[in-house]
């Protein structure tokens, strides 16, 4: 075994973007010593990319918003799938969590009587999302480490955590390498917060940068921790087309909620057909399969996506509104949004599914192990709300960091296993030894590519059956990969280990996938149209049995009967108004 660093901590933060942030923020609140070890650099999260607000039921601009609606949106657009009691806090708190970012310095789009300015977005009833611009996801990022920073707390940069290290069935530290020089170090502490983001890097066109490869969900699957709705992918409908180079890169919803139009090739709102009330600011899932249909009957663009067309807002209101958008498409592909239309296509944006968490605390199915944003699932069910993933952040992160520093606070430091270190280790450094063909990029292609094909916006059993047969394959040519030259700057041997969870996740994705033989959310089975009332009330969950990938079933869990009611035929979107979008003391019911 080789050398390796040992640090110890109360609670390690294992990623650096807006849940990890104010995990620690929290964790470091309630007294614990906290360490952040991010993939990247500090302020360069996936969290940037959420650009259009913060959903929040403040009810500035629409003062009939409550959190009785917010609710009921997040339950409707997730296909009744998710966890009642995790949507259920989510909108109760997370006005407080937005006034609580104005006291870290976040500066938010303003009403003229100088209230948080808040737009539409699809499938919100009201006008919801708390914004800056459309760079609501870099002010919240940049407010977020200013206040990590002001706090003390340690943060390590470029360093990767593979493995997840257990005494017994308590997760007490975990083990990775510095990616600069390839040294290895292992972290000893009393709990580990996973906010390691998202997968979509297991796709050939996604809005996910490079960190996106579902670390934080290979590690705790490895470690025992279950899986939930692995099938739910959720495709953003506008990702740029054009040219190659920057295809999948995100086109932010708020230009649809600020008034921009979705055309097809005959310059017809085809939106007015398929969703008449909602129109472009219908939910992802529908917005994303009527492109794909339009484009499937002949009527899309010269690269295979829609027009979205803001030029009737005015160059002003463009420049004002949309800065970000206005800059990306001038830079990347020489357009002028306020004289052109835009070519955007569905592009993988964000995964529903993840580790399994309880809904009070973010711990997950293993003791002393909590996680945080998109690696947890649960309160996005089927199909995502735009703006619920800023909000979602600030909520369970503060929840999980909270929870964590109070288990830190009553228990002991746990003992390090040499043997899963030397184990780990070994799967390291196993891309340098001479037997090894494969090369790690080659595979990462492939891969991508057989989910974008068989896996993707579309789906049935033939193509899911292939895909999974491909990732089979691949996971066997996997072990045999050869990653030449040293551990210093070596980006093939990174991707040699990224390409083990991203396989992994890809299995636990295709399977449930053909097993949830309906279509609900953004799980589109051309075999399966309508939805299956039986599978409407279970939740899939992938678990390892001795490093094999099995699914079960777990019941959705029920909801009480005063949330039930809301949803009954006689009660209209907010038909339960509270007196204050401030949430009450929630009682625990028990999920």
């Amino acid at each position: 075994m080789e050398d390796f660093t040992t640090l110890t901590t109360d609670v390690l933060v294992i990623g650096a973007g807006g849940a990890g942030l104010r995990a620690a923020i929290e964790a470091a609140a309630s007294g614990a010593r906290v360490d952040i070890v991010c993939k990247s650099l500090l302020g360069k999260a996936h969290t940037v990319m959420a650009e259009g607000g913060i959903a929040a039921a403040l009810g500035n601009v629409d003062s009939e918003d409550n959190w009785q609606v917010h609710f009921q949106d997040t339950m409707r657009g997730g296909q009744m799938i998710n966890n009642w009691r995790m949507a259920q806090l989510h909108a109760q708190e997370s006005p407080d969590r937005v006034y609580e970012l104005e006291t870290y310095g976040a500066l938010f789009d303003r009403t003229p009587d100088g209230r948080v300015m808040q737009r539409a977005f699809g499938a919100h009833t009201y006008k919801r999302l708390c914004h800056v611009g459309d760079r609501t996801g870099l002010e919240m990022i940049r407010s977020l480490q200013d206040r990590v920073v002001q706090l003390g707390i340690t943060v390590h940069m470029e360093w990767t955590l593979t493995r997840l290290l257990k005494e017994g069935e308590r997760v007490v530290g975990a083990f990775g390498y510095n990616r600069v020089d390839g040294s290895f170090v292992a972290f000893r502490a009393k709990a580990v917060i996973l906010a390691t983001g998202g997968w979509g890097r297991i796709y050939k066109v996604t809005s996910n940068s490079w960190e996106g490869t579902g670390d934080g969900v290979g590690m705790g699957f490895e470690a025992g921790a279950e899986v939930l709705d692995p099938e739910m992918v959720q495709f953003h409908p506008t990702g740029m087309v054009w040219p190659p180079g920057v295809r999948g890169i995100l086109v932010t919803e708020a230009v649809r909620g600020e008034g921009g139009y979705l055309k097809n090739s005959e310059n017809k709102r085809f939106m007015l057909e398929y969703d008449p009330k909602k129109k472009e600011l219908s939910s992802r899932d529908v917005v994303a399969r009527s492109i794909y249909k339009e484009v499937e009957a002949g009527r899309g663009t010269p690269h295979g996506g829609a027009w979205l067309d803001v030029t009737h807002l005015g160059a002003e209101t463009i420049k004002k509104k949309l800065p970000s958008m206005y800059e990306q498409f001038l830079r990347l592909a020489d357009i002028d949004i306020t004289k052109a239309s835009m070519e955007v296509a569905p592009t993988i944006h964000y995964a529903m599914g993840g580790l399994r968490v309880e809904p009070e605390t973010g711990e997950t199915t293993l003791p002393g192990l909590f996680a945080a944003g998109e690696v947890a699932a649960g309160l996005h069910g089927s199909n995502r709300l735009g703006g619920n993933s800023l909000s979602d952040l600030l909520v369970f992160g503060r929840r999980a960091g909270g929870a964590a520093g109070a288990y830190a606070r009553n228990i002991r430091l746990g003992r390090l296993d040499e043997r899963l270190i030397n184990q780990e280790q070994q799967t390291l450094l196993l891309p340098f030894s001479g037997e090894g063909t494969e090369n790690p990029y080659l595979l990462q292609q492939a891969l991508q590519q057989a989910m974008q094909d068989g896996a993707g916006l579309a789906r049935d059993e033939k193509g899911l059956k292939g895909c999974l047969n491909t990732v089979l394959e691949l996971r066997q040519r996997a072990a045999r990969i050869h990653a030449p030259g040293s551990r210093r700057y070596n980006p093939g041997w990174h991707t040699a280990r990224d390409l083990r969870f991203m396989l992994t996740i890809a299995e636990c994705i295709v399977r449930a996938a053909i097993e949830r033989r309906e279509s609900r959310g953004a799980h589109w089975r051309l075999d399966y149209l309508e939805k299956d009332p039986a599978l409407g009330k279970v939740n899939f969950i992938a678990y390892s049995d001795a490093g094999t990938v099995k699914l079960k079933q777990r019941p959705v869990p029920q909801m009480p009967p005063e949330l039930a009611g809301l949803f009954d035929d006689a009660a209209s979107p907010g038909a339960l108004k509270s007196s204050s979008t401030a949430a009450p003391e929630a009682k625990r019911i028990p999920a």
